[in-house]
C-alpha cells in the first residue's frame, strides 16, 4: 500500500493486545507487541502489516486487526512442521489461502473488541477481492472450498 493512504480499518490499539492474547495463545501463538515506528519483524507487506516468524505474531498499535488475524490464521492452518521454519512469508497454495481468510473471519467473531462484521468491512475496505463483490458474500455463499480444506485440516480454533 505503499504512497497512498491506508484505508480507514479497525487498528490493534482499538481492541488492545491483551483480546489477541486471550485468543491466540491459548491457540500456540506467542504475541508480540513492537512499539510506533518501529518496523515490523516478519512483516511480508511491510509498513503496518502484521509480521509471522516461526510461533510468534508480531503487532504494531497500528496494525489493522484483519491483518493480525491473517497472519494468525497462516500459522494455525500450517502443519507443525512448516509452523516451524515459518518467517515473513507463510507460503501455502490458493485453497489454503481461501481457507485462511475463512478462519480469519471465524476468529474475527471471537475477538474480544472486534466482530466478523467489522472484519468483512476491513476487509473490503483494505482491498481484499472476492468474485462475489465482498468478504461477506464470499464468506457466506462462496467459500465451500474454503470449508472442505479446514474440514480435512481441522486446524487450532476452527
Amino acid at each position: 500500500m505503499s504512497g497512498q493512504p491506508e484505508p480507514t480499518v479497525t487498528r490493534c490499539r482499538e481492541i488492545g493486545d491483551a483480546a489477541l492474547r486471550a485468543l491466540l495463545e491459548p491457540l500456540g501463538m506467542h504475541i508480540a507487541v513492537v512499539d510506533d515506528g518501529v518496523e515490523i519483524p516478519g512483516s511480508y507487506w511491510g509498513e503496518t502489516e502484521a509480521g509471522l516468524i516461526g510461533a510468534t505474531l508480531y503487532v504494531r498499535g497500528d496494525t489493522p486487526v484483519h491483518s493480525a488475524l491473517h497472519e494468525a490464521c497462516h500459522w494455525l492452518c500450517a502443519d507443525e512442521a512448516r509452523r516451524a521454519t515459518m518467517h515473513t512469508n507463510a507460503g501455502g497454495d490458493d485453497v489454503e489461502e481461501h481457507a485462511v481468510c475463512y478462519l480469519e473471519c471465524l476468529l474475527a467473531g471471537r475477538l474480544a473488541g472486534y466482530t466478523r462484521a467489522q472484519c468483512f468491512a476491513d476487509m473490503d475496505a483494505w482491498g481484499y477481492h472476492f468474485i462475489l463483490g465482498s468478504a461477506q458474500a464470499w464468506f457466506e455463499g462462496d467459500a465451500d472450498d474454503a470449508i472442505a480444506w479446514l474440514e480435512r485440516r481441522h486446524p487450532p480454533g476452527y
